[in-house]
């Protein structure tokens, strides 16, 4: 499925019919098309550029020269596209907000805000140990017993344990779209999204709409 690139700008509060609504501004700049290649399965694969920038390192100063293109900060790689995702595209340079024209929901990922290193209290929710009493000592955000000493005298792969949070990829599914400026390249959605301001997301089209 075809995705495009946006940055997140702020939130905002709006009301509608007198009723209290918080929205995400996401500014989604026309996305460079850089290359679309035909792959041997017969699917394709298209690379995505957006926000334009004067300097790279050398690998993707290699590959911007090579598909005679400018440089740009974020990337994006589609694989797997078939004929009738690509078929509107094959004249064009970019991609711009109206290829979300006449969609009402939109899937969309970015990197969530990181936490650092937390407890298990923070991060999952953990009770600790309850309120204190005779002889307890700093064990009221405790995580408790990981495993037995004798059986299986080691702890388990998975095992819910203090570590960094945050700062993964995260994909909020069905964001409804209350408002599309064309001209200005805005798009406003319903509730929050993964990130603080300035990050970059990942959108596309919510998979049940299409």
């Amino acid at each position: 499925m075809l995705k495009i690139i946006g940055k997140k700008i702020n939130m905002i509060t709006l009301f509608i019919n007198n009723i209290e609504y918080p929205c995400t501004i996401i500014e989604c700049k026309p996305n460079k098309i850089i290359f679309i290649k035909k792959n041997k399965n017969n699917n394709y694969s298209i690379l995505l550029g957006y926000n334009k920038i004067k300097e790279v390192n050398k690998p993707l100063k290699g590959l911007f020269l090579k598909y005679n293109s400018y440089y740009y900060k974020k990337l994006i790689q589609i694989n797997n596209l078939k004929n009738k995702d690509i078929k509107n595209l094959n004249n064009k340079k970019y991609i711009d907000l109206k290829y979300l024209r006449r969609t009402k929901y939109l899937d969309i990922t970015g990197k969530s805000i990181g936490k650092g290193f937390q407890g298990v209290v923070k991060r999952y929710n953990f009770s600790g140990v309850g309120g204190k009493t005779h002889g307890q000592h700093n064990r009221l955000r405790s995580p408790g017993s990981i495993g037995a000493g004798s059986s299986p005298s080691r702890v388990f792969k998975g095992l819910k344990m203090s570590g960094r949070m945050g700062n993964v990829n995260v994909t909020i599914k069905k964001n409804k779209i209350i408002d599309i400026d064309y001209k200005k390249n805005l798009l406003l959605i319903k509730g929050s999204i993964p990130g603080k301001k300035n990050n970059y997301l990942i959108i596309k089209k919510w998979k049940k709409f299409l």
